[in-house]
């Protein structure tokens, strides 16, 4: 993941303190507070995962994908929804800063992220 960001090394300084800081962003959501998501390096980014307490996924409440959020070049940040039908994260939008990016997936009024 390094190598791939090479070019842009302000994003390369921050890269270790990003699941801290998606997962304090994370307790500030609107919906499903109770529960405690983790987060875990996937490919060259982050991937927030949750117990599923609408149960629209996973019947048993089992964990789910919630959202993939991976540094982009020029100081942007990609995020994905998974589409858990066809087992794939789906870009959803591409943000200026992880801020934002973080923003997106704890409001989500469309409810793309959870679901």
């Amino acid at each position: 993941m390094a190598a791939a960001l090479a070019g842009n090394a302000a994003v390369a300084v921050v890269l270790p303190f990003v699941p801290a800081r998606i997962l304090h962003a994370l307790s500030a959501r609107r919906r499903y507070k109770y529960v405690h998501p983790r987060v875990e390096a996937e490919g060259a980014g982050w991937k927030i995962v949750s117990p599923n307490c609408s149960r629209n996924i996973d019947p048993a409440g089992g964990e789910i994908d919630i959202a993939w959020i991976v540094a982009a070049p020029r100081g942007s940040w990609r995020v994905h929804a998974r589409d858990h039908r066809r087992q794939a994260w789906k870009l959803r939008d591409t943000t200026t800063s992880l801020d934002e990016a973080l923003e997106r997936v704890c409001a989500d009024p469309l409810r793309e992220y959870w679901p």
